[in-house]
C-alpha cells in the first residue's frame, strides 16, 4: 500500500487558504449540498443548535436538518472550500416552521468567508411567511445574495433577525441550481499559437518495489499501448526507508516483491526514462551514490532523473535526521547528494522536493529565509531549502512537486472535474520562488510532479471511477499547458480499499477505492484506458497549441503532431447531457476524413456488465472544414484526429 498520505489533508487545506487552488465547481447539474447528510464538501460551522439527520420532520422521505435558534443572532451556517459560482443562478431549499412557524431569519452568502448583504428569507417565499408543519420552497437568485459569478465563494448562512430566541424549524434538499448550457458552445483552436513542446519524459506512472507482478510479461502486453514516457521507482514514501542493494527496508528481514533490476528490465523493455527516489529518510549519500554507480555505471541502465526523498516535508515520512522534516537540514544533507551523486555521473539530473507557498510547512523557526524582492521573513519548506542550497552553492535540476486534489471524505466529482484548471498557478508559485530565493540560477531549474491522483489519502470509489479517468486526462492536458516538464500519476498496481469514501452521491458501481490504473489482478480501471486515450492525443515530441471553451463542462485541449496533423483532445464533464461544440480552427485546414476515439459510460458499463467492448471505441466521422459542429457523449474523453491538406 501507499503510506505517504497519512496526514496530508493540513496541506491540502492551506492551499486553499493560501488562494492556490480555489476550486472550479461544475455545473449543468444542480450542486447537492444536503440530502439526508452534507455531501460535496460541504461542513457545517453553525452557531447554534443543529441536528443533522432528524427524522421527526422528513422531506421527500429524507431527513432533515433542526434548526434551533436559543439566543439572539444566532445563525446556521454552511460552509465550503471557496469555489467559483459561475454557471449556477440560485440558492434552493425547503423550509418548514415545526410546531410553530413564523421564524424571522436573514439569509447572506459568503464570500472568503465575508459575509455580503443579507436578505428577509420571507421575500422569497410564496406568501412572505414561514409557515407550521408545512413544508414551503425557497429559491434564492444569488444575485440577491451578491455572490453570483463570484470566485470565491465559500457558503452562506441563516440567521436569526428577530432579535430573540425563535422556535425550531427544519431545512431540507438544500442545493445550488444550475444555469443551462450556454445556446452554443464554442471550442476554440489556433494551431499557430504554440505554447510550448512536449518534454521527452511528460507522461510518467509510478510504480512500487511492493507489486509483485510489475516484472512480467503482463506488464509490458499492459504499458506498452500507453507510450509511458518514464517510470518512478521504488514507490512513494516507501523510498525514504528503502535500501536498494538489499531490497528491503531498514531492519526489515524480508525482501521487497521487486528489486531495482526487475524495474529496470521493465523500463528498458518499454524504452522509457525514470525517476528513482533515493533513500532521505534512513540512507546517505553515500548509499545514493552507490546506486548511481551501479545503474549507470556497472549496469548501463542510463537512468538520468534522481529525486533525493519522497515528500520529506511531511510529517507522515520516515526520518531519522536529529531534527526531522526540517528544511535546512534537508537541504544541507540534499547538497551532499547531489554532489556526490553527480560525481559518480555528471549526466544526471538531480531535483529536490518543494512545496508551493512560502509559509507551507514552516515544521521548525530554527532558520528563516528573508525573499530578497519582498523583504518578507519566511519560515516555510520551499524558502528555506532553496535559500540554503543557494549559500552552499549548489542547485538542484529541478523541483519535485505532489498534487492530490481532495482529502477523504469530502470527494465530489463535480468539483473533482474542474480542480486541474488550477496547474498554471502552482506552476507560477514554484517559479517565483526559484526566482526569488536562487536569482538567475532560478532558471536552469525544471518543474515536474512525480504524483498526482484525486484524493490524498484513503482512496475510496471515486479512484476506481469513470471520472477519475477523465480528470486524469484533464490533469495531463492542462499540466502539458505549462511549463512543468513531467507528470506521474500514482499508480499502476495498489490494491483495493473497500471500507473509504463509497458515497452514493459520487458516480461508479465499483464500491471499492484503488490508486492503481490496474488492480494486482490486471483489471483495468478506466484511469488505464484513459491513459491509452492520451497517447493518440500528446507526446514527446508533439506542440501543445492555444485551445479554449466558452463553457466550462465542455474542456477542449490541442495538439500538433511533427508530421502536421491535429488532435484534439475535448472531455465532456456533464454526467447526464451530450454536448454539441462548434470547433473553429485557426490556421488549419482539415481533410474531410478524421477519426475518433472516445471513452465513457458504454466502455464502462460494458466492463460491468460483461457486455460489449471495455476498451476505446473508434469511429470515423467527416469534417467539413475548419469550422463544424460535433456531439460528444455525457463523461466522455474523445480525441479528434485530424489531417491537414
Amino acid at each position: 500500500m501507499h503510506l505517504s498520505h497519512a496526514r496530508k489533508w493540513l496541506y491540502y487545506l492551506s492551499l486553499l487558504v493560501l488562494g492556490l487552488g480555489v476550486v472550479q465547481a461544475a455545473h449543468a447539474q444542480n450542486l447537492v449540498i444536503y440530502t439526508g447528510k452534507l455531501e460535496n464538501g460541504w461542513q457545517n460551522w453553525s452557531w447554534c443548535q443543529t441536528e443533522l439527520g432528524n427524522t421527526r420532520f422528513t422531506y421527500a422521505g429524507e431527513p432533515s436538518i433542526q434548526v434551533h435558534y436559543t439566543a439572539p443572532s444566532q445563525g446556521f451556517y454552511l460552509a465550503h472550500e471557496p469555489f467559483k459560482t459561475d454557471g449556477y443562478t440560485a440558492l434552493s431549499f425547503w423550509i418548514n416552521g415545526g410546531n410553530t412557524g413564523n421564524q424571522h431569519i436573514q439569509v447572506a452568502g459568503l464570500l472568503d468567508r465575508k459575509a455580503q448583504p443579507a436578505v428577509p428569507l420571507a421575500s422569497f417565499i410564496k406568501g412572505g411567511a414561514i409557515l407550521a408543519d408545512r413544508w414551503q420552497e425557497v429559491v434564492i437568485p444569488l444575485a440577491a445574495l451578491h455572490v453570483d459569478h463570484a470566485a470565491n465563494f465559500t457558503g452562506f448562512w441563516l440567521q436569526d433577525a428577530s432579535g430573540t430566541a425563535q422556535p425550531p424549524f427544519y431545512l431540507a434538499a438544500i442545493r445550488l441550481l444550475a444555469a443551462p448550457p450556454p445556446a452554443q458552445i464554442r471550442l476554440d483552436v489556433d494551431v499557430q499559437h504554440i505554447l510550448r513542446n512536449v518534454s521527452p519524459i511528460a507522461i510518467g506512472l509510478n510504480t512500487a518495489c511492493w507489486d509483485s507482478h510489475l516484472n512480467t510479461p503482463a506488464t509490458i502486453e499492459l504499458l506498452s499501448p500507453l507510450h509511458i514516457n518514464i517510470l518512478r521507482f521504488p514507490g512513494g514514501s516507501t523510498s525514504d526507508g528503502y535500501h536498494w542493494q538489499t531490497n528491503n527496508s531498514d531492519n526489515n528481514t524480508w525482501k521487497w516483491a521487486t528489486d531495482f533490476d526487475s524495474f529496470a528490465h521493465i523500463a528498458q523493455a518499454l524504452h522509457t526514462q525514470a525517476f528513482i527516489t533515493v533513500n532521505y529518510g534512513s540512507g546517505t549519500p553515500q548509499e545514493a551514490a552507490a546506486w548511481v554507480r551501479y545503474a549507470n555505471i556497472e549496469k548501463h541502465y542510463g537512468f538520468k532523473y534522481w529525486e533525493i526523498g519522497n515528500e520529506c516535508y511531511g510529517n507522515w515520512e520516515e526520518d531519522h535526521h536529529p531534527i526531522p522534516h526540517d528544511p535546512y537540514t534537508y537541504a544541507v544533507e540534499a547538497a551532499q547528494f547531489i554532489t556526490q551523486m553527480k560525481a559518480v555521473d555528471p549526466s544526471i539530473k538531480v531535483g529536490v522536493v518543494a512545496v508551493v507557498g512560502e509559509d507551507s510547512f514552516a515544521n521548525n523557526k530554527n532558520h528563516a529565509a528573508v525573499n530578497p524582492r519582498t523583504h518578507q521573513t519566511h519560515y516555510g519548506w520551499t524558502p528555506v531549502m532553496l535559500s540554503t542550497l543557494h549559500q552552499l552553492g549548489v542547485l538542484p535540476d529541478f523541483l519535485i512537486y505532489h498534487r492530490y486534489e481532495q482529502n477523504p471524505g469530502n470527494e465530489s466529482d463535480a468539483f473533482l472535474l474542474q480542480a486541474a484548471r488550477t496547474w498554471p498557478n502552482d506552476a507560477a508559485n514554484l517559479r517565483q520562488q526559484l526566482s526569488d530565493y536562487l536569482g538567475s540560477d532560478g532558471d536552469k531549474v525544471a518543474l515536474v510532479c512525480t504524483e498526482n491522483n484525486s484524493v490524498s489519502y484513503n482512496p475510496g470509489k471515486q479512484t476506481t471511477s469513470l471520472v477519475n479517468g477523465l480528470y486524469l486526462a484533464d490533469s495531463v492536458a492542462n499540466l502539458l499547458k505549462t511549463e512543468f516538464q513531467s507528470i506521474c500519476w500514482w499508480d499502476l498496481r495498489n490494491g483495493p480499499s473497500p471500507n473509504n469514501n463509497n458515497s452514493s452521491t459520487l458516480y461508479g458501481w465499483r464500491n471499492y477505492g484503488d490508486y492503481g490504473i490496474v488492480s494486482p489482478q490486471n483489471d483495468r480501471y478506466p484511469t488505464y484506458y484513459v491513459f491509452k486515450l492520451l497517447a493518440y492525443f500528446a507526446n514527446s515530441g508533439d506542440q501543445i497549441v492555444s485551445a479554449s471553451s466558452n463553457y466550462d463542462l465542455l474542456s477542449i485541449y490541442a495538439a500538433r503532431h511533427p508530421n502536421g496533423s491535429l488532435s484534439l483532445l475535448i472531455i465532456n464533464k456533464s454526467p447526464d447531457q451530450t454536448l454539441t461544440g462548434e470547433i473553429h480552427l485557426a490556421g488549419f485546414n482539415p481533410q474531410r476524413a478524421a477519426l475518433c476515439y472516445s471513452y465513457g459510460i458504454p466502455q464502462d458499463d460494458a466492463a460491468r456488465t460483461g457486455k460489449g467492448s471495455p476498451d476505446l471505441a473508434m469511429t470515423r466521422c467527416t469534417v467539413p472544414g475548419a469550422t463544424f459542429r460535433f456531439q460528444f457523449a455525457p463523461y466522455s474523453a474523445n480525441v479528434l484526429l485530424l489531417k491537414g491538406k
